[in-house]
């Protein structure tokens, strides 16, 4: 399993997961795609069609309500956006990959924590288990404009 960066050839795929998944993540258009990955801080996947990453520095331009949280309240920071692994390919370490690889790239630039948000309405009890296994503690809570709730969860980068 070979993480690379996400490229345009990979849009077609990374668009389709993307909206499989989109009550956890949002949905994806190719306009909306290329906007976070010329934004984004890292944007990767693992091929053929398995998984994708896309995260975010504080100085990003990008606008997502729960993002502006984390900017607003933090500093040295990765913010991830989404990580999304295709039905088939979960349970093979993908998203943890994804995530050890954003620790170590994250720490070695000086940023202090990673940052992301999980649904708690509607909940995704499977995405705060893993989350919580990798260190990540609530730090907030929101309740967005769509109706949806999140917890935002926080690990912090330690050498």
């Amino acid at each position: 399993m070979t993480i690379e960066v996400l490229s345009r050839a990979d849009f077609a795929w990374v668009i389709a997961l993307g909206n499989a998944n989109q009550v956890e993540t949002g949905p994806l258009d190719e306009g909306r795609l290329s906007n976070l990955v010329e934004a984004s801080y890292l944007s990767q996947v693992v091929r053929p069609d398995l998984g994708f990453l896309i995260s975010f520095i504080p100085n990003s331009a990008y606008d997502s309500p729960n993002f502006v949280w984390f900017v607003e309240r933090m500093d040295k920071f990765v913010y991830v956006d989404r990580i999304v692994v295709a039905a088939h390919a979960r349970g093979q370490g993908i998203a943890r990959r994804f995530y050890e690889g954003l620790f170590a790239t994250a720490r070695a630039e000086g940023y202090e924590q990673v940052v992301c948000e999980v649904n708690s309405d509607p909940p995704n009890p499977v995405s705060d288990q893993f989350h919580a296994a990798l260190g990540f503690t609530p730090v907030g809570q929101a309740t967005l404009s769509n109706g949806k709730s999140v917890t935002y969860l926080s690990r912090t980068l330690k050498d």
